[in-house]
């Protein structure tokens, strides 16, 4: 008997493709792969990553697909309701990325309140420098009051690593989180405008649905302090790009720090030339441990399928409360 045909859309840890071939012939088929097609017309499971998008003509081409398995947590790259409609699970990889992207949301937060991002391209431009006393003069975030919005599992393991800096913790979320965890970290559940006009550092971790699309808009960083710093490691096109640019460079809020990017990986020319900015190349994910845990999660959830169990982490088709969460 035949073994089902596993396409894994690009590059994936060796620790996932291990586990891919316990069930079935594993071939990586990216987008420009001359066989795609065929191997697309074949496939029982496709292995994507969060730059495919997986919508109708993508599901035509794979009449055979039982499974799509995204190597991420997000998954607005993949057309849930379409997939559940003909009986194509989905899943991602939830809980495996958490730590990794709370200790970079937090780098982002310290590198923008302090400037580093500024100052080492200060000294690896060559350009003469010398300390003083008014030199590059960031803010210190002790007693400083982090805005969360989005207060699920990388936002609350944010909320944790914050208060160890000193930081006070509100957060906005779609329901309110457990009052242990609230307990835990003295964090007050605001609403959206509250929260935006009262943080000193407000920081995203939503998914990015139709009710987030530009949820950080002229009129959110309007509201925010002119002090305030945004820090962005969800999804890009949850913050008004625009309205972003314009917002630095009036002085509407006094910096932000992205890991994502509205038309990634196509970065506004303003936001590149910005000492006000700081600049990741989407890197919230990105350790070995990390990368490793989402590709294997990803494969087992693939086998589970193949082997007619339920998949082990499933993304279902909305029911209509798309929110901050």
């Amino acid at each position: 008997m035949a073994r089902p045909l596993i396409v894994v859309t690009g590059w994936i840890p060796q620790a996932g493709m291990d586990v891919l071939a316990t069930a079935g012939d594993v071939v990586v088929s990216p987008a420009d792969d001359p066989q795609r097609a065929d191997r697309l017309s074949a496939a029982a499971a496709i292995v994507t990553l969060l730059t495919d998008r997986v919508d109708h003509a993508l599901l035509d081409a794979a009449p055979s697909l039982q499974i799509v398995a995204n190597v991420a947590v997000g998954h607005d790259n993949i057309d849930i309701a379409a997939c559940h409609a003909r009986g194509v699970h989905v899943t991602n990889t939830p809980g495996v990325l958490t730590d990794a992207t709370a200790d970079l949301a937090m780098g982002l937060i310290l590198m923008s309140t302090r400037r580093l991002g500024e100052g080492e391209r200060l000294v690896r431009s060559g350009e003469p420098w010398a300390w003083s006393m008014s030199m590059m003069l960031g803010t210190g975030v002790q007693g400083r009051r982090l805005g969360i919005i989005g207060m699920g599992g990388i936002g609350t393991a944010l909320a944790r690593r914050a208060r160890a800096f000193g930081l006070s913790v509100v957060y906005h979320n779609r329901r309110r989180v457990d009052r242990a965890v609230e307990d835990e970290l003295a964090a007050e559940l605001l609403d959206l405008d509250d929260l935006l006009a009262t943080s000193d550092i407000v920081s995203l971790h939503c998914p990015h649905t139709d009710a987030t699309h530009h949820l950080i808009d002229r009129s959110a960083l309007e509201t925010m302090k002119r002090s305030a710093h945004l820090v962005n490691t969800a999804r890009g096109p949850i913050v008004d790009e625009a309205a972003l640019v314009a917002a630095l460079a009036g002085g509407t809020i006094a910096g932000a720090a992205l890991d994502v990017f509205e038309h990634e990986p196509d970065v506004h020319p303003a936001l590149r030339s910005s000492d006000r900015v700081v600049l990741l190349p989407h890197l919230g994910s990105a350790t070995v441990e990390t990368r490793d845990a989402m590709a294997t999660t990803a494969a087992r959830n693939v086998v589970a399928v193949l082997d007619g169990g339920a998949p082990l982490t499933p993304v279902l088709p909305p029911k209509g409360d798309v929110g901050v969460s």
